[in-house]
């Protein structure tokens, strides 16, 4: 049974990593599925207070990484919150329009109809602000990933 439960824990944990490049996955709950999943299978006792609070605190560095890179990518490129609010839309609808290039052209089109229609911008000033906005979301992944494995990493220090 032991393989079965480090399977099932495994899977959350990969399910939080494809969560990375499509947000409609919740990435944290399953990570913080995968940490109690374990506590439930085997023990809480590798789980003290300080384990909790440092995961805790990784979990609102995931939340401020996210839209914190894809503001700072917009806002470079002379966009404003009606493109955060576009590209973030389009990060959301475009893999269900598009499913394999959805997740980057959805918010590069988000961004560039936000621009349009809120702050009636020039094409080519909308069009810099969807670079922006998809170089925003890269970035954001990068960091979530690097805060992710950090996240695991920790988990497997304590358990193993």
């Amino acid at each position: 049974m032991e393989i079965v439960y480090w399977v099932i824990i495994s899977i959350l944990f990969l399910v939080a990593f494809i969560g990375l490049v499509y947000p409609i996955i919740p990435s944290v709950l399953f990570l913080l599925a995968g940490f109690l999943l374990y506590g439930v299978f085997f023990s809480f006792a590798p789980f003290n207070w300080l384990f909790w609070i440092i995961q805790g605190l990784f979990v609102v560095l995931l939340f401020a990484a996210d839209y914190i890179a894809n503001a700072i990518g917009i806002k470079k490129y002379g966009g404003s919150k009606a493109g955060v609010w576009g590209s973030t839309i389009g990060i959301i609808a475009g893999p269900f329009v598009i499913p394999i290039f959805g997740i980057l052209i959805g918010p590069f089109i988000g961004a560039i109809i936000a621009e349009l229609l809120v702050h009636r911008r020039s094409f080519s000033e909308s069009v810099k602000v969807g670079v922006g906005s998809v170089i925003g979301f890269v970035s954001s992944v990068v960091t979530k990933t690097i805060i992710q494995l950090i996240m695991v990493g920790y988990f497997f220090m304590e358990v193993l």
